[in-house]
């Protein structure tokens, strides 16, 4: 079917409605994939980014039988060679090619699928360029840095044909997929709240000043779609995360995996109908701009997902740091690791455990082989309705005027505002109080936003303000096509 094989460039510019912008962003000597993936053939994959969880990805793939990583790209040319293709090297015995321009990769033939894990702002458009030149894709979480890039990554999967699976690994962990049936079973009851828990502490990341980025780095390649902007904090990687021209905070960075197990629990598949939230940086001051205390709400109608960020020093929630609760009408359930948690009755005992790895690498390739989607676990709809979540409760929070944190409470007076969402207010006002802030303590209280989950836009008051959040300005030569 043609669907399950790469359109020719002929026939591909030809036929694509997109193909005028695509021949924009991409090199002008741009070329493609071969057109089999038969699967009896060594799927060649390149790793892209290979600092902090990229190496995951090599572990996962360099000694996977009928599998070969034969490139490693990375912006840093040292990170690349030493962390990339030395270690490959060694491990396999054979020098995987190397390149610090993503574009220039995209045009390798002997290139068939591609693992990315670099910076937020990266991944949609690796993702999409790479789906273009004709490579299956597994890309990290959170999959986009804005609402509407992540719908594209959907649209161009489909338009394309192309395999594109979401780095949310609990989906193919067995005991995260065994406590998700459980619930949908209606084992604990009915399930009308989910919360999701990231109490992971984040240190300052250090005054704001003026940094050079290491010398092996290409800043221009690393920017990318984001502003090039004068270097404000004293680590380029990683701390990225903490800025919001090229991160999302915790809400996007571990946060996403448990905003996707709760919104796999609740069996809700779009973006709800209305948002809110309140939080801010608190504790100390320091080159970041993303939350370190945060709560967001999203309203489903008859079901509500609830989530809290605390990155100061905190105890755990019913057993659980960094994990998902979901409150039912007889039972509860606890998920406090990747791969295990725990059914609870009224009285806290346990009824119920749940435990199991998987293979989530393992999932992919063997939908790039099969060439079905319905083969992932975490296809990227999945992955681009979860990241967007993150991002409608980071957009409620931005937007929100800053408040005593004290007067917060009286405030919810004005805003639908649950039962829940007050009785977890009382809890941040005393893990406040536990880290020596006052109830002076200024944080941002969050516009409450109304949501079209079919346009996946907002709708109503204060919509004219939040929708210019729903993307960004992309740098000339770094452009994502708009669908």
């Amino acid at each position: 079917m043609r669907n399950q094989t790469v359109l020719s460039r002929r026939e591909w510019l030809e036929n694509s409605m997109f193909a005028a912008a695509a021949a924009s962003a991409l090199p002008a000597n741009f070329t493609w994939a071969r057109e089999s993936n038969a699967p009896s053939e060594i799927l060649r994959v390149a790793v892209i980014g290979v600092n902090g969880q990229g190496g995951s990805h090599l572990s996962s793939l360099a000694k996977r039988p009928g599998c070969e990583v034969v490139a490693i790209c990375d912006v840093d040319t040292e990170v690349g060679q030493k962390k990339g293709v030395d270690r490959i090297a060694k491990e396999t015995g054979k020098s995987p090619k190397f390149y610090q321009d993503i574009r220039k990769l995209l045009e390798d033939k002997e290139v068939d699928a591609v693992s990315i894990a670099v910076p937020n702002h990266w991944h949609a458009l690796a993702a999409t360029w790479a789906m273009e030149a004709g490579k299956d894709v597994y890309v990290e979480k959170p999959v986009s840095h804005n609402v509407r890039e992540g719908r594209i990554l959907v649209e161009t999967a489909r338009r394309t044909g192309r395999i594109c699976q979401t780095g949310t690994q609990c989906r193919s962990q067995k005991g995260t997929i065994d406590a998700i049936q459980w619930i949908h079973e209606g084992k604990i009851g009915e399930v009308k709240l989910a919360r999701g828990l990231c109490y992971k502490p984040r240190g300052s990341i250090g005054a704001r000043g003026s940094y050079q980025p290491p010398k092996s780095v290409d800043y221009d390649l690393w920017c990318g779609p984001a502003p090039k902007d004068p270097l404000t904090r004293q680590r380029l990687h990683y701390d990225w995360h903490w800025v919001w021209p090229t991160g999302n905070g915790d809400l996007g960075n571990q946060g996403i995996h448990q905003m996707d197990i709760a919104r796999w629990g609740l069996n809700v598949n779009d973006i709800g109908k209305r948002v809110f939230g309140f939080g801010g940086r608190v504790g100390y001051v320091d080159a970041a701009d993303t939350p370190n205390t945060e709560v967001c709400v999203h309203d489903y109608g008859n079901k509500t997902l609830l989530f809290e960020v605390r990155g100061l020093k905190t105890g755990d929630l019913k057993g659980a740091k960094v994990g998902v609760i979901f409150e039912g009408t007889e039972w509860y359930v606890v998920l406090t690791s990747y791969t295990s948690g725990s059914a609870f009755d009224t009285n806290g005992k346990k009824v119920m455990s749940f435990n199991g790895g998987g293979d989530h690498h393992g999932n992919w390739i063997k939908a790039v082989r099969s060439r079905k989607k319905e083969d992932l676990n975490a296809d990227i709809l999945e992955g681009h309705l979860s990241s967007a979540l993150c991002h409608l409760g980071n957009i409620s929070v931005r937007l929100g005027e800053q408040v005593e944190v004290g007067q917060i409470a009286s405030r919810l007076d004005q805003l639908p505002a649950s039962e829940a969402t007050r009785e977890t207010l009382a809890r941040v006002l005393n893990h406040l109080g536990e880290n020596k802030l006052g109830k002076d303590t200024m944080l941002s209280l969050g516009k409450n936003l109304a949501i079209d989950p079919v346009k996946e836009v907002f709708t109503g008051e204060g919509a004219a303000e939040a929708n210019p959040y729903l993307f960004r300005e992309y740098r000339k030569g770094f452009e994502i096509l708009k669908g």
